[in-house]
């Protein structure tokens, strides 16, 4: 019998993001994931830096995508979209962390496709 892929395109948001990274998203149980945009807004009244973390789940291992890139404030760092996509496999997460307490806004736009 054929095997179907099913796809699902879903949000995520964290806010007040601080000084401790913050799991955005985790791709979960036979899922591959492709992030295909994702924007780090600065909240707060003085520029701030934000840093991208990615955990391989596979390598259990975790490699910075930003590290600490200078947010103007009111700015935003648009991490990925355009040509940029990220691909993850079960397990595998983004994480988000700013230089200062409660400082960013984070929104992830993700095509989820699973085997039915």
């Amino acid at each position: 019998m054929p095997s179907f892929k099913k796809s699902t395109l879903r949000k995520k948001v964290a806010g007040g993001v601080g000084t401790s990274a913050v799991d955005v998203y985790t791709a979960g149980s036979g899922i591959q994931a492709t992030v295909i945009g994702m924007t780090v807004a600065n909240i707060v009244a003085s520029p701030v830096s934000a840093s991208v973390i990615i955990y391989n789940a596979a390598g259990a291992n975790t490699v910075h995508m930003v590290k600490e890139a200078t947010v103007a404030t009111g700015g935003t760092l648009i991490a990925i979209g355009g040509e940029q996509k990220l691909v993850l496999e079960a397990g595998d997460r983004v994480r988000v962390q700013m230089s200062a307490a409660s400082s960013g806004d984070v929104i992830l736009s993700i095509l989820e496709t699973e085997e039915v």
